[in-house]
């Protein structure tokens, strides 16, 4: 069969691959009957693609879009798998069969058991390497394998890799048979949280934000035929400015008069074409290109070739997207997110990849597919992937359907665990290599997608450790993204973005001249819904609510609020806590078993899209607070009437000072009347202009500790605990008739049981042009 590649888009040149790989792949494996009986072991949940899986039609799809070859074998399905204790040598018996890639806690593997870190599990299966092949190079690649693994191939140790989220192969060829069955067998040891490796939120005993642990293969194993001289990896770096991308092949084997040869192509039509030694970058030139965006994903196809002599030696499909993820000052002079040198306000949910049937392996392709077309269909247009990396398919996903990807790096928590204020915690030079190492694989295996744009070393302290010098190697390896320091909690001041983390209400630091702010993680509403949940009882969310539409509408309020830090603040991006349930944790948008969506979607996603149309929103202030100048209100100390918030209350005899109230040591403030008891109460009367028309007021409150704000004699908003700063909080639809031309009455409450004490308020409106 013969196949003009030129003349098919880069969609029609995928399937045709495809095709030919059914065509042409022979899959060998064979069960004995009682295999055919497996099934899933009943879990708690399940989702409705769990009825889909079966040992052999699991992912069938080719796992590395980003460098396909038409000929490939999946080694998924059934295995024989044994848990011994973990220094016995390997076993000649097994307890039984596990569906590959499913990890051996998951109800999808048809085992679900523990392990424990003084076990190790192994597998083993059989193959057979088509006669078609011979004289070619076998790769022998795993997708994922948490975490220390050992592999043998026909008794032969052929590699070992250390490292829980991101692939690796090895060459097996010397390893084969001259035929027939050819055996493979891999020993793994996790220590989950007995070890200081990166292990995201894996425990051997979940319960409240930490989960079930998953250990061993997660991710697909497969094998592909290869020359000699074959193509080992990609970089693709485009430059938008410029009008170009950088191409890199690196490539095994001998590479004598061997070049490298890429073209790219745009629908039908051939736009580019460049060629290079191999292992040196080369530009490849895109004229008047069509740039990558969440509204308009657009990729070009890609084809890599090396040549000796005139001949093709070895060819991959890829693809490229001409796309620039930087800083840029809006026209206020705030330090903004930017895609394609334009301001664009990132907002999306805190994505962490985990399914109740398969942890942290996807039922199917499409199951994966799916949280990605819902994230979109709900306006977001970005996620931030929380501790765990993703099969190199997620991210085509996003690739292709158009969403930005925060990419975190998954946690590790080292032995030593007092952390220093100016450093973080310390780790042993082997616990940084670890973390570093596999740091460095994930930039590696991800820098390809033009999805991926944020790299985010460490969350919220957990394992944090030489930031600056973290940071420093992270712009070094990739000038090309944007690096978080750390995503809420301990930030170094370093990096290009300063991140917060603020439940349920959102906040954000204040604006900086180098950095974006942003906010890492809000929201946490929390909702069980009955039949959906991982268990029926001690589920939890940072907010609870006992319906679909108090979900919904209290949603929409925490959004409403992004606007006013947007223009107050100078918020670049907000990530919304979180977009499923996780085991005990039901402060998803939709279901654990992605079963029930708790929002309105057209809703949520008209309230979405509303954050990223430019310009920024504009802020007026309506009543200034003592920041700006000296306002007198007055006052008492003493236990009020009940009706002292009334707008009709004579507070004549109440005392007259100017605002802030509260003590001079009590950090960031203006004190300009001190108030040292547990309780002080508050009123003011304004006056607002006849023309007066609000958009989206809110009350600027600077509070140490509980406050509670009347307007004319209504409760418009009420907090607890305390901030260090004033944060605009957003009234509620019903309040914001509150104010009204003339005069109006605000009253106030604050109480105080230790520390600092502060309180002030003032209203601002925020603007929102052209949305």
């Amino acid at each position: 069969m013969q196949i003009n590649k030129r003349e098919l888009s880069m969609g029609q040149f995928v399937c045709v691959l495809r095709f030919a790989s059914l065509l042409f792949l022979t899959v060998t494996q064979s069960f004995a009957a009682d295999d055919v009986n497996w099934q899933p072991v009943k879990g708690p949940l399940m989702t409705r693609w769990a009825e889909e899986v079966s040992p052999d039609n699991f992912a069938k799809e080719y796992p590395r879009p980003q460098m396909e070859r038409p000929e490939w074998q999946s080694l998924n399905g059934l295995w024989d798998y044994t848990i011994r204790p973990k220094l016995e040598p390997e076993p000649t018996a097994f307890d039984g069969k596990i569906l590959v890639p499913f990890s051996i806690e998951s109800s999808l593997s048809g085992v679900m058991k523990q392990v424990g870190d003084a076990n190790r599990v192994w597998y083993r299966r059989s193959f057979e390497w088509p006669e078609r092949w011979r004289g070619k190079r076998a790769i022998l690649h795993f997708g994922a394998i948490d975490w220390q693994a050992k592999v043998f191939v026909n008794g032969h140790e052929v590699g070992t890799h250390q490292g829980g989220y991101t692939p690796f192969s090895f060459d097996i060829t010397e390893a084969l048979q001259p035929s027939g069955k050819q055996t493979i067998v891999v020993s793994v040891w996790d220590p989950t949280d007995a070890g200081a490796q990166p292990r995201g939120k894996q425990v051997a005993k979940p319960g409240g934000i930490w989960y079930t642990s998953v250990t061993g293969i997660w991710q697909t194993v497969w094998i592909e035929p290869v020359a000699a001289t074959s193509i080992a990896s990609l970089k693709i770096l485009p430059d938008i400015d410029a009008g170009v991308v950088h191409v890199t092949a690196i490539t095994r084997g001998p590479s004598e008069n061997v070049v490298v040869e890429a073209t790219a192509t745009d629908g039908k039509s051939q736009i580019a074409i460049a060629t290079a030694e191999a292992g040196r970058s080369f530009p490849l030139s895109i004229p008047n290109a069509k740039l990558w965006t969440p509204d308009a994903p657009y990729l070009y196809h890609l084809k890599i070739a090396l040549k000796r002599n005139g001949e093709n030696v070895d060819e991959v499909a890829s693809y490229l997207a001409m796309r620039k993820i930087s800083l840029v000052k809006d026209p206020n002079g705030i330090q903004r997110l930017a895609l394609n040198n334009h301001p664009l306000f990132q907002f999306g949910p805190l994505d962490q990849g985990w399914w109740p049937d398969g942890l942290y392996t996807a039922p199917t392709d499409a199951a994966l597919k799916y949280d990605i077309e819902l994230m979109k269909q709900l306006g977001f247009n970005m996620a931030r992937k929380h501790v765990k990396i993703e099969p190199d398919r997620w991210y085509y996903w996003c690739d292709t359907l158009g969403l930005l990807v925060w990419q975190d790096m998954p946690s590790g928590f080292p032995t030593h665990i007092e952390p220093s204020k100016d450093t973080g915690f310390s780790r042993t030079a082997s616990e940084a290599k670890d973390f570093e190492g596999e740091l460095k694989e994930m930039i590696d295996t991800l820098y390809n997608h033009p999805s991926v744009v944020m790299w985010v070393p460490f969350n919220e302290g957990w394992g944090q450790y030489d930031t600056q010098r973290i940071v420093e190697q992270i712009k070094q390896y990739d000038p090309s993204r944007l690096v978080d320091d750390a995503s809420g909690w301990t930030d170094m001041n370093v990096g290009d973005v300063h991140d917060m983390h603020n439940y349920p209400r959102p906040n954000s630091p204040k604006s900086e001249p180098g950095r974006a702010v942003v906010l890492g993680e809000f929201g946490g509403l929390g909702l069980p819904i009955v039949d959906h949940t991982w268990q029926t009882q001690h589920n939890w969310g940072y907010r609870s609510f006992k319906t679909t539409t108090e979900l919904n509408t209290a949603y929409l309020d925490l959004i409403e609020q992004l606007h006013v830090l947007e223009g107050f603040r100078g918020l670049s991006a907000g990530v919304y806590t979180q977009l499923t349930d996780v085991e005990s944790e039901v402060n998803g948008l939709m279901t654990y078993d992605r079963a029930v969506l708790k929002v309105d979607a057209d809703q949520v996603a008209a309230a979405n899209r509303r954050i990223y149309t430019e310009p920024p929103p504009v802020i007026k202030v309506i009543v200034p607070t003592c920041h700006d100048e000296a306002i007198q209100w007055r006052y008492t100390m003493k236990s009020p009437p009940d009706n002292w918030y009334a707008a009709d209350f004579d507070d004549t005899v109440w005392l007259i000072g100017p605002a802030g109230f509260g003590t001079t040591q009590t950090p960031n403030t203006t004190v300009r009347t001190t108030w040292d008891s547990t309780d002080i109460w508050i009123r003011r009367t304004v006056e607002l202009p006849d023309n007066l028309k609000l958009s989206n007021p809110a009350i600027l409150i600077h509070h140490d500790e509980d406050a509670e704000v009347y307007i004319n004699g209504h409760l418009a908003i009420k907090v607890t605990g305390f901030n260090t700063d004033y944060e605009p909080v957003t009234l509620d639809r019903s309040c914001t008739e509150l104010l009204r031309p003339g005069k109006n009455t605000i009253a106030v409450h604050c109480h105080q049981t230790t520390g600092g004490q502060f309180i002030d308020i003032g209203i601002i409106d925020v603007i929102l042009e052209d949305r």
